[in-house]
C-alpha cells in the first residue's frame, strides 16, 4: 500500500477544470499554504516576453524551460508546511502526495477560460470557439511535452487517488468532495 504524505495535496487536471480556484479554496479551508507552478510558469513567460502558450511550444525544443519550472520541487518554497499544490505535474514529482485530478468538458472549460478576467499571462480570446481551439492546442502540446520530457502520460487516471469531473460542480462542491476523500483527519 502506498504511503500518502498527510501534509500535501497535489491537484492536477484539465485546462479550465478549476485547478487554481479549487486549490486556493481548499488551502484556505484547510488552513494550509497554497502553491501554483502555473504562477512560476507565468512568471517565466512574462520575463521572456511571451505567452504561456508560446512558453509551452518553446519547452518542446528547450528542456531548460521545464527545468526552471521543475526546480521548485527540488527545493520547495512551502518547506515542510502542509500545502495544496496546483500543478499539472505535482502528482509525478510528489508521489506521496494525495493526488487529485480534475476533469471538465472541453466546451465548459472554454467558457470558463473565456469569461475569466483574472487569468494572467495568457492570450485573451475573442470568442469561446477561439478559447476552445487554444485549449485543445495547448493540451496537445502538453501531452507531447510531458511524454517527450518525462515519458509520462497524464491522461492515465490510474495515477491519481481521486478523480473529479468538475463540469457541473461549483468550486465549493469540488473542495468538499476532496475533503471527504482525504485519507487523514484535517
Amino acid at each position: 500500500m502506498r504511503r500518502i504524505h498527510k501534509r500535501v495535496v497535489s491537484i492536477s487536471g484539465d485546462l479550465g477544470s478549476g485547478k487554481s480556484s479549487v486549490s486556493r479554496l481548499l488551502a484556505d479551508k484547510l488552513g494550509w499554504k497554497y502553491y501554483s507552478t502555473g504562477m512560476a510558469q507565468r512568471k517565466i513567460a512574462t520575463e521572456m516576453g511571451i505567452t504561456t502558450g508560446e512558453l509551452n511550444r518553446l519547452s518542446l525544443s528547450d528542456i531548460s524551460v521545464d527545468a526552471k519550472i521543475d526546480a521548485v520541487f527540488k527545493n520547495p518554497p512551502w518547506g515542510d508546511c502542509p500545502c495544496v499544490i496546483d500543478s499539472r505535474l505535482a502528482f509525478y514529482f510528489l508521489p506521496n502526495s494525495f493526488k487529485v485530478c480534475l476533469l471538465v468538458d472541453p466546451q465548459i472549460a472554454a467558457e470558463r477560460i473565456f469569461h475569466d478576467m483574472k487569468r494572467k499571462g495568457e492570450a485573451k480570446y475573442r470568442t469561446i470557439k477561439q478559447a476552445k481551439e487554444a485549449c485543445a492546442q495547448r493540451r496537445a502540446l502538453e501531452l507531447a511535452r510531458f511524454m517527450q520530457n518525462y515519458n509520462l502520460d497524464i491522461t492515465n487516471l490510474n495515477q491519481f487517488d481521486l478523480v473529479i469531473d468538475t463540469t457541473n460542480l461549483s468550486v465549493e462542491e469540488v473542495c468538499d468532495k476532496i475533503i471527504r476523500h482525504l485519507p487523514f483527519n484535517v
